[in-house]
């Protein structure tokens, strides 16, 4: 079954104009940020009311994806009624992995992956099936920072020790907002003024890209060989035209186009359920102060860095963002940790 829960936190530390920060002037700037999130706690920015869906493992697979795309959520936790007990999430990861292990087997029909339980496909899909990486509300915002970039997960469930409920999902961009209200509270650290490149922060080479030419079920392989949540879109001089994300593959389960993988990504960009406003651009050479309110503002994942004639010259994430901004000064980068 899918359920709906709303919830009903009211943490103390909600209001954002209750911060309190005092960074001792004799503290290295690069920790300024690093205190502030060993300082919060995870259940500081819960709001007071969310929606959260569920799904019972016995859920059909068809069913459960649509009802990601009828809810607007990306990932669900998994509750399995016979351990009583949550086991894992229900990501679009998994939907694309199912779709690439559908595809590349003539013995798996289409009418089974629509009957197929996520139970089932866990047990097939096993190797990639991951067990539930969750958090404590009373755990640090730290802490919560290097599990979404050390795990490599995007969505983080908040899991209440005493219930053994989920009461929230935290993600990277949640976090960022709240941190970039930090800025208003204290003196603004300078390397907040230095430049994507000479912080060295996103990805700056070999950049996975696709063109609109390219069949769907390659974009598919290389979300899973290259390990990116998005792929600039391309033409033949490498100027940026578009972008598909692993969001967007979630609408082949909303038109139920999903049994011709060999459409173009270009095709496939014409599903999309939601208005596209354009793709979300940065310069290598704009400041980390400037980025980090255009990807907030903007309300996307990432930002797809190019030069003076639109050429595709790297991507800048959530992730790159936090990893640079809490872990690395504390020495724990998460770009050099393996994952789970």
């Amino acid at each position: 079954m899918a359920k709906g829960r709303t919830s009903s936190r009211n943490p103390t530390s909600n209001s954002i104009d209750r911060l309190d920060i005092h960074i001792d002037s004799s503290e290295e700037e690069e920790l300024t940020f690093v205190k502030f999130m060993k300082n919060h706690k995870c259940y500081e920015i819960i709001p007071t009311s969310s929606k959260l869906v569920v799904f019972d493992v016995t859920l059909r697979v068809k069913k459960a994806f649509f009802a990601l795309v009828h809810n607007g959520v990306r990932a669900a936790p998994l509750w399995d009624s016979q351990k009583q007990d949550f086991v894992g999430m229900l990501t679009i990861t998994d939907f694309i992995n199912i779709l690439h292990h559908y595809y590349n087997s003539a013995t798996i029909k289409i009418d089974q992956l629509e009957e197929h339980k996520i139970e089932t496909w866990r047990d097939v899909l096993k190797d990639k099936a991951r067990p539930l990486v969750f958090i404590d509300p009373d755990m640090s915002l730290f802490e919560a920072v290097k599990k979404l970039v050390q795990e490599k997960i995007h969505r983080l469930p908040v899991v209440d020790e005493n219930t053994g409920n989920v009461i929230y999902i935290l993600t990277h961009k949640r976090i960022l907002k709240f941190l970039a209200l930090l800025k208003s509270e204290i003196r603004i650290p300078s390397f907040l003024k230095k430049s994507l490149r000479e912080l060295n922060i996103g990805t700056m080479s070999n950049v996975a890209t696709a063109s609109p030419t390219t069949p769907l079920i390659k974009a598919l392989k290389l979300f899973q060989e290259r390990r990116v949540s998005a792929l600039p879109i391309v033409d033949e001089n490498n100027k940026i035209v578009d972008i598909y994300a692993k969001f967007d593959v979630i609408n082949l389960a909303a038109e139920k186009t999903y049994n011709n993988l060999d459409i173009t990504v270009e095709e496939a960009l014409k599903f999309r359920q939601t208005y596209f406003e354009g793709v979300s651009t940065c310069k290598a050479d704009e400041t980390l102060e400037v980025i980090m309110d255009r990807i907030i503002k903007a309300g996307v994942h990432r930002l797809v860095m190019v030069d003076d004639e639109d050429h595709v010259v790297g991507v800048v994430s959530l992730s790159d963002l936090l990893n640079s901004l809490v872990l690395k000064p504390a020495g724990e980068d998460g770009r050099t940790s393996s994952s789970s």
